[in-house]
């Protein structure tokens, strides 16, 4: 079993930064595709941004593309989303994710999900 516990949302004003942060524990980290989701009441759960196993490959949806970079840091069993230029359509819920199975960055279906951290953008 894996645990995902975020950190790092709050309330910004538009233009600002916020780091959000996603801490595994169990087994295998660094074996695992990790994403981060977002969602606003009443809508479905949109992508964000994933990162393959050894870190090399990066996506990111287009909304978010040029402002948000997700790393992540397998000794310290950390992935980050670092946002930059924040908007208020930013705001939302956002959600980590892992999976073992690479295909789950297009799926969404994560095996594992945190409880979610809350982002909100003043305008």
């Amino acid at each position: 079993q894996v645990q995902l516990v975020e950190s790092g949302g709050g309330l910004v004003q538009a233009g600002g930064s916020l780091r959000l942060s996603c801490v595994a524990s169990g087994r295998a980290f660094s074996d695992y595709a990790m994403g981060w989701i977002r969602q606003v009441p009443g809508k479905e759960r949109e992508f964000v941004a994933a990162i393959i196993r050894g870190g090399g490959s990066a996506y990111y949806a287009d909304s978010v593309k040029g402002r948000f970079t997700i790393s992540r840091d397998n000794a310290q069993n950390t992935v980050y989303l670092q946002m930059d230029s924040l908007k208020s359509e930013d705001t939302a819920v956002y959600y980590c994710a892992g999976d073992p199975r690479l295909h789950s960055i297009v799926t969404l279906k994560y095996s594992y999900w945190g409880q979610g951290t809350q982002v909100t953008v003043s305008s």
